[in-house]
């Protein structure tokens, strides 16, 4: 279908800017800590704490939100996304706070160590200890260790469908589920349909999925990994149900859809909504994209399904 006309708009004055790919990794994330996006729906939710725990690389910063509510919550631990080099707490506390009102969990969210400075599996192996931590302090946080998800957006997608891998083979903890945000789940070649039909034109394209990749691996050789590009894992049997959004107009729209198919044929469950007329990163406009905001409830209708069985 056609562009969704308030994408649309949006897309319009982010051709103003300079393409992330073409910047310096400094001034890209200053560009993207800059970007002010008025009339979000921004919920409240009981308290929003920041903290740190001791991370493998040194100290990992939180930043914990907790529902209205006595509690023992469902515990959400999130990943950010943006190629694994850009973004930060901060740029996805808005969307933090919609998953927190919208499902009832604490969310941890974790602000794991960026490539180039910190190249793969520095990101995972992050993620993996914050969710090892949040099961470890669930007394702390009032959070009910049976009720353990994953969640991020691409990038962060990609870090929740490995941490799910890594939890399985690695002597857990057993998650609930897996919530995954147009996941960057493998290597930009050869590439899918979906990569030379989004190319360029709607925001993230090939030349952003490449300096992404580039910043994030030592050399391509690791892509082949399944903790770097889960897509390659041998054994998808045996993970937690998955919810995984896309976008039309996303030139990860098909690894995503290819990642679900796979774990549906290794009999686990799973929803694959795509979101039609839209682009990748369409979750951060909840309030001022209707779509935006329909993807966001069903994809906490969703959590609030899988945890509450």
């Amino acid at each position: 279908m056609p562009v969704d006309p308030q994408i649309q708009v949006l897309l319009d004055a982010r051709a103003k800017l300079p393409a992330t790919h073409t910047l310096p990794v400094a001034e890209a994330r200053k560009q993207m800590a800059a970007r002010a996006i008025p009339g979000l729906r921004i919920p409240d939710v009981a308290s929003v704490v920041n903290r740190d725990m001791q991370g493998p690389g040194g100290s990992l910063p939180l930043r914990i939100y907790t529902p209205a509510g006595d509690g023992p919550f469902p515990i959400l631990v999130f990943f950010h996304g943006s190629g694994f080099v850009v973004c930060d707490l901060d740029t996805h506390d808005p969307m933090c706070r919609n998953l927190c009102a919208g499902t009832g969990c604490v969310v941890v969210s974790v602000d794991y160590r960026l490539a180039p400075e910190h190249k793969f599996p520095a990101a995972p192996d992050d993620c993996l200890a914050a969710t090892r931590w949040a099961v470890a302090n669930a007394g702390a946080l009032r959070g009910d260790t049976s009720r353990v998800l994953v969640a991020g957006d691409s990038a962060g997608g990609n870090l929740a469908a490995v941490t799910a891998l890594r939890c399985r083979d690695e002597g857990g903890p057993a998650l609930a589920g897996q919530l995954l945000i147009y996941p960057v789940t493998d290597y930009h070649t050869p590439g899918t349909p979906s990569y030379v039909e989004n190319a360029e034109g709607y925001g993230l394209g090939r030349a952003g999925m490449e300096w992404f990749w580039d910043h994030y691996l030592a050399d391509a050789e690791q892509a082949k990994h399944p903790h770097a590009a889960p897509l390659r894992a041998d054994n998808f049997a045996g993970l937690p149900p998955a919810y995984i959004a896309t976008a039309e107009y996303d030139p990860l729209r098909d690894e995503g859809e290819y990642y679900g198919k796979a774990l549906q044929s290794a009999g686990v469950s799973v929803q694959i909504v795509r979101w039609d007329g839209v682009n990748h990163g369409f979750f951060f406009f909840v309030g001022i994209v209707d779509k935006s905001g329909a993807a966001m409830d069903a994809a906490c209708a969703w959590v609030n399904e899988t945890i509450r069985v």
